[in-house]
């Protein structure tokens, strides 16, 4: 479309130059209790000032996506916030804002790709093209970057680790499986020691980790790009292949960890995300790369607007990995210039774990509670996480890189505040650090803290039932639990806070807060609509005035929620 613009993070962005920009497109997820991401945060703060005028954006046009999950609460809240405020700051919407929805069959795509396609649209009637300038709608895929061969056929030795320069390294002290042999989810709870003297943590924080990638995927991508009949495009690659990047235009710097030359085998091992379900554009570059008819033929198919079911039930529906689409398509691999490796592969993301240690119970330690991700899908090979498997698989005194965040969980400071924590499985964690730094800390009662765990079966997946039952005979907590199979009748942690009605009517009243934490599937909506009941059955509100009540809560920090998918 001959339209080109700076890519960057919010908070990179020179924010004074902002008003002097006349058309900016806003691509924005949403983290905790509806916050924008971490690299939009100077940004946010700076265009919230009171002081700004009504009129600061008047020569900006702006589009806004948003990129969410409907089964949060607070869905795309951070693109809904934006959008708002550039619209009270003058700024002139080119289209809707869209808010895609990775719970939809085709994920996210489900609404970008309609969207994107009417940016262009109206970006061409406000922008047209000079006349004699043809619209390209078949552009063969570039490289975003200038990669070379700087060096090949050296010795594949272990590369440094690709890391994040804040990053410390620590020792995994035990890695122990928290749930019978029997029970079908492997739970680990990870131990970790040798921590800098200055790292502090407190309840609600975070550990964030840089996964690696299993060592059998990474031979599969070695067989598969070195293998004796591969050849990228006249290209022969080994493992110790070094590649150099380099950048081609300001808009498009190069990510830190590239800053080096890196191996074939570090990319494989340490920077590409070989376990990730491949995107729309991906078979693009894969359909100009073969020289095969019917493989060009089926992946064409499936790129096409009207091929979106065809390409569900074959990448999405099974979850299908980039390394098995590869393996289904070997012409357009021998074929594909090894420039463009690095737009089939995405970077692997950083993943969070709530910590689930105090402190002051374990100085010197932190532990995480981990669910191993491994199911079946129509294809023969299970499906396994990624970041799960790798730190399932982690041996005692392996060394892990990490990096601590705040959680988007603030627990009260005043000690006879009454609090409620919602944890079932291993949205639990959180609350074992807050509750074990009362218990050391003096202040825990079993008159203010109370815990609602859901687990399965009391036998299989209690997770930490020892110390939960200790603190409950000492008076130090109260404890409900609902085991859904250990009875006919399945029973779910929103059922026994409906059984505690006045209980939860009292705390709310006291000032207290409420803390949910898990999977963000059913169970936070469920949760929340118990505690509705409560209000409205003891303390006498009607649906709306229960349901006000509720917001302003959130609003003041006093009901909280922690999930994920």
């Amino acid at each position: 479309y001959h339209l080109s613009g700076p890519v960057q993070a919010l908070d990179d962005f020179p924010i004074s130059q902002l008003i002097s920009e006349h058309y900016v497109v806003f691509v924005c997820s949403t983290t905790g209790q509806g916050e924008e991401p971490d690299n939009m945060k100077q940004f946010w703060k700076f265009i919230l000032r009171k002081s700004l005028p009504s009129t600061s954006l008047r020569s900006m046009k702006f589009a806004v996506l948003g990129l969410g999950d409907s089964s949060y609460a607070k869905f795309n809240y951070a693109a809904k916030k934006l959008y708002r405020r550039l619209l009270n700051l003058g700024g002139t919407p080119i289209i809707p804002l869209g808010l895609a929805d990775d719970q939809h069959d085709l994920g996210a795509d489900a609404v970008v790709d309609p969207w994107i396609a009417q940016l262009w649209q109206t970006l061409l009637m406000q922008l047209p093209i000079p006349q004699g300038l043809p619209i390209a709608n078949d552009v063969k895929p570039a490289a975003r970057w200038n990669i070379t061969i700087e060096e090949s056929d050296i010795s594949p030795s272990p590369p440094p680790i690709l890391q994040k320069f804040h990053s410390f390294p620590v020792v995994v002290k035990s890695n122990i499986r928290t749930t019978k042999p029997t029970h079908f989810q492997d739970v680990r709870l990870i131990s970790f020691s040798n921590f800098p003297e200055v790292t502090t943590y407190a309840p609600g924080d975070v550990l964030m980790v840089q996964p690696q990638n299993l060592q059998e995927n990474v031979e599969t991508l070695m067989d598969l790009l070195t293998g004796e009949d591969a050849r990228q495009a006249g290209s022969k690659l080994t493992p110790g292949t070094l590649f150099k990047v380099t950048q081609i235009d300001d808009d498009m710097p190069v990510p830190e960890p590239l800053q080096s030359p890196q191996s074939l085998i570090n990319l494989a091992t340490y920077y590409w995300d070989l376990n990730a379900v491949p995107r729309r554009f991906i078979l693009q570059i894969l359909a100009h790369a073969t020289t095969n008819d019917l493989e060009k033929e089926k992946l064409l198919e499936m790129a096409s607007s009207e091929g979106q079911e065809m390409m569900y039930d074959y990448l999405n529906r099974p979850r299908r990995t980039i390394l098995e689409l590869l393996a289904d398509f070997p012409h357009a691999v021998s074929n594909i210039p090894f420039p463009l490796l690095f737009e089939l592969f995405s970077p692997i993301r950083p993943r969070s774990f709530s910590i689930a240690s105090s402190p002051a119970a374990h100085q010197g330690e932190l532990h995480i509670l981990v669910a191993v991700v491994k199911y079946k899908t129509k294809l023969k090979k299970p499906r396994l996480g990624l970041c799960s498997n790798w730190l399932a698989a982690l041996k005692p005194n392996d060394t892990v890189h990490i990096w601590l965040q705040k959680g988007s969980l603030r627990f009260p400071s005043d000690k006879n505040i009454p609090v409620l924590m919602v944890g079932p499985g291993t949205g639990v964690a959180p609350f074992r650090s807050y509750i074990q730094t009362r218990h050391v800390e003096g202040t825990a009662s079993a008159n203010v803290l109370r815990l609602y765990f859901g687990c399965r079966n009391r036998d299989s997946d209690f997770h930490f039932s020892d110390e939960w039952l200790s603190l409950e005979r000492k008076g130090e907590l109260t404890l409900t639990c609902a085991f859904s199979r250990d009875q006919e009748e399945k029973i779910y942690v929103q059922h026994i806070i409906s059984e505690h009605k006045d209980l939860i009517w009292k705390a709310i009243q006291n000032g207290g807060y409420v803390f949910v934490a898990g999977s963000s599937n059913n169970m936070p909506t469920s949760v929340r609509e118990a505690i509705r009941e409560s209000i409205m059955t003891v303390g006498g509100f009607n649906l709306d005035a229960a349901n006000d009540m509720l917001d302003k809560m959130e609003r003041e920090g006093r009901y909280q929620t922690e999930t994920w998918s």
